[in-house]
């Protein structure tokens, strides 16, 4: 069965104004959406990605260029992804349709994964 990776975006600012309360019962809400796609047999993987933004590493001239981002100036982050089973894009589609990025005003990036081979 083919997987598909859903790539989670946000503005920098979506998730910065709840209390730790309101981000807890968010987390549950994840919580549950990834419990219930693993019960459907259609759950590979997932991680949150940390709020420090990462390194971009880019070649200039020959030469690895590596800078802190993003940065808080940023229009939008990548804040985490889901890896699904699915028997095509619809249906990855309509698997990511239940995830509650969507309802904090997240938008989510299917994109079916190109097996490479081990070895």
């Amino acid at each position: 069965m083919p997987q598909y990776i859903l790539l989670l975006h946000e503005t920098p600012s979506d998730f910065s104004n709840f209390s730790p309360e309101e981000a807890q019962q968010i987390f549950g809400e994840y919580f549950a959406w990834r419990s219930k796609i693993q019960a459907e047999g259609k759950y590979v993987g997932s991680n949150k990605l940390k709020e420090e933004g990462g390194r971009h590493v880019s070649m200039r001239n020959g030469k690895a260029r590596v800078v802190d981002g993003p940065y808080a100036e940023a229009k939008e982050v990548m804040g985490g992804y889901f890896i699904i089973d699915a028997a095509n894009y619809d249906e990855a589609v309509e698997i990511s349709k239940g995830c509650p990025h969507l309802k904090y005003d997240g938008w989510i990036e299917v994109r079916e994964t190109d097996p490479v081979p081990a070895g």
